[in-house]
Parts: C-alpha cells; sequence; structure tokens
C-alpha cells in the first residue's frame, strides 16, 4: 500500500507562527499606544507609562509581556528597575511605511 503522506514545511511553520505572533500584538489598541509612546519617550519604566496609558501596573505588565514576546520592543534592567524601549529594527522590518511613520521618531 503506497500512501503519499502531506508534509508540511516546519521551517516555514514557525515563519508562519512568529509573525502571527508580532501580528496579534500590534492587533491591539492599547498595545499600539504603548509603542507610540515609546516611539515619542524614547525608553520610559512602567512606573512613568502607566499613568500615561491609564492602567495598573499588572495590566500594563501584561501588555509589555506580550510585546516583548513579539519582539516589537526591548527591556533594560537598572537596579530595580526596568526600561522598555522600541525595537526600531523589528517595527521597520514588520510595518509599512505608513505605518511605521507611527512609530519613527524621524518620520
Amino acid at each position: 500500500m503506497n500512501q503519499n503522506i502531506n508534509q508540511q514545511d516546519v521551517s516555514l511553520e514557525n515563519f508562519f507562527e512568529t509573525y502571527e505572533v508580532k501580528f496579534k500584538a500590534i492587533a491591539d489598541k492599547k498595545r499600539l499606544q504603548i509603542m507610540n509612546l515609546l516611539t515619542q519617550k524614547g525608553e520610559i519604566n512602567v512606573n512613568d507609562l502607566a499613568p500615561m496609558v491609564n492602567m495598573t501596573q499588572s495590566k500594563l505588565s501584561y501588555h509589555l509581556k506580550i510585546l516583548l514576546d513579539a519582539n516589537l520592543i526591548i527591556r533594560e534592567t537598572r537596579g530595580t528597575w526596568n526600561y522598555y524601549k522600541l525595537n526600531l529594527d523589528e517595527v521597520n522590518h514588520l510595518l509599512s511605511a505608513e505605518l511605521c511613520c507611527l512609530f519613527r521618531p524621524t518620520c
């Protein structure tokens, strides 16, 4: 008995999953707002960012984790504080020129 087994290219599947995570991360108005604020401020910690987006720190941390997991933002720890900034290389690679203008300080 000869069966043809349809095998998917695993590397392509991983590629699609990577972009699915990224697009799900930016498919939220609050996360887009966070990214835009990071663009304007350069970098900021959760304490300062929470009142700007009208969120508790725990809710903001949830959104920041999604953005971190998608590699759209970068976290740097200094002492006891975590500072966040936009990962411009990733954003520029992912978004159209029109949308990138929202997240490029020089646009």
